[in-house]
């Protein structure tokens, strides 16, 4: 089966956290998908975030990274979840902020050379996120469990793609709806 980077893929409102959601089902082990796992997959994810992310304007156009870079963009996407998992669900460590500083400052230090390859992009995205005015802003979808950032005008957001996931859970919650009510 072949994989493809769709607008769906990016729905996280910043480039760190698209990255950070190419784990699908990160909490179900039976059913995980490392997207990055494959390094065709891992180098052709550039091209769709030039395409669909949202923060394209800010990085320019992007590079996929070298393969001695594989593992450090890797440890960032994972420091990346951690530390904006933990502060949407009100867990915030100082531990983990400095473990995502730390990822950061490996990827910078490493690739300050190439500014347009996908971990020194992603590092500057997450460095951006940590300052963002409005912390509040980040979620978890209720229903795929990605992160992203609410850009709604009243901060009402629900879904991280209602297309794909607030459809998904609005069906679900007709089907149960219909099944429950008794036939006339």
């Amino acid at each position: 089966m072949t994989f493809s980077w769709t607008p769906h893929r990016f729905s996280g409102g910043a480039l760190a956290l698209d990255v950070a959601n190419s784990v699908v089902l990160r909490a179900d082990p039976e059913r995980r998908i490392d997207r990055f796992a494959d390094p065709d997959v891992m180098d052709a994810f550039p091209g769709g975030a030039n395409r669909y992310g949202a923060e394209r304007h800010l990085f320019g156009p992007l590079e996929a990274v070298s393969g001695d870079a594989r593992d450090g963009l890797v440890d960032l996407r994972e420091a990346i979840d951690r530390h904006f998992r933990a502060e949407v669900l009100g867990a915030g460590k100082p531990a983990l902020l400095a473990d995502l500083l730390e990822a950061t400052a490996a990827v910078m230090r490493r690739s300050g050379a190439r500014p347009r390859a996908l971990d020194t992009a992603t590092a500057r995205s997450a460095l951006l996120l940590l300052a963002q005015p409005e912390p509040e802003r980040l979620k978890i979808c209720p229903n795929c469990h990605w992160l992203f950032l609410d850009r709604s005008r009243n901060r009402s957001r629900a879904w991280c793609d209602m297309a794909v996931c607030g459809n998904r859970a609005k069906a679900s919650r007709h089907y149960r709806r219909n099944r429950e009510e008794p036939d006339p």
